[in-house]
């Protein structure tokens, strides 16, 4: 499961993702929670756009949008195959920009210690996301994504069955744009990063609220 990320250094935004036009105002994050507006980026004829969307896919059939609060995750193993993901696994996928997410480790029965993870490198990177336009009943629209989980490698594994699919950037421009859109073109992108990779630390319990949106909560534990 991903159900906390964090964005900052957002005014990088646009380079890092060579957008078509300029991703403007995007402030920092540091408490990414699900039913938030986050920066999303979609293919735009074959250029990246970004878009601002709620975190919490509707999909298109949905009565109303509470539902997306239960569908902030798909799984890797089921998103071709389910009909609630299945069409936009295969024609509105997304990358989600992030600096990091979190997680939480059991300690015991009643206790579980948040974690803050993020690739070695320390760089933004991206979710394999996927994405829906949803209508009211007034038809007014509303852009919502999931991000895609897959197996936990070997330090996640550590601390929770499950991870966010991260890509790596030469693997970005096949996951919004394949040759072809198959499920055996892009499904091989949807798997752990490689064992080594991340790097992580114990943050503070502050991060459980999402009042909280500060810096100092991807600050380590112990200073």
């Amino acid at each position: 499961m991903c159900g906390r990320y964090t964005l900052f250094g957002t005014a990088e935004l646009t380079k890092r993702f060579n957008l078509s036009s300029k991703a403007g105002q995007i402030h920092a994050n540091y408490n990414v929670a699900p039913g938030q507006i986050m920066p999303v980026i979609v293919d735009d004829k074959g250029k990246n756009k970004v878009l601002l969307m709620k975190w919490g896919l509707v999909p298109v059939w949905a009565k109303d949008d509470k539902i997306g609060y239960k569908l902030i995750n798909a799984r890797s193993e089921t998103v071709f195959e389910k009909p609630m993901w299945k069409s936009s696994a295969l024609h509105k996928r997304c990358l989600i920009p992030s600096s990091g997410f979190y997680e939480w480790k059991a300690v015991d029965e009643k206790t579980k210690q948040p974690y803050f993870i993020q690739p070695k490198d320390k760089k933004m990177f991206t979710f394999a996301g996927v994405f829906s336009s949803w209508k009211d009943s007034e038809g007014k629209e509303l852009l919502t994504f999931s991000i895609i989980t897959t197996e936990p490698n070997k330090e996640m594994a550590k601390i929770h069955n499950r991870m966010p699919v991260i890509l790596h950037p030469e693997d970005e421009d096949a996951w919004l744009r394949p040759s072809s859109e198959t499920r055996d073109d892009i499904e091989p992108l949807l798997r752990p990063l490689e064992d080594g990779a991340l790097i992580m630390h114990t943050v503070s319990r502050d991060v459980n609220s999402t009042k909280n949106n500060e810096e100092n909560l991807i600050y380590h534990l112990d200073g």
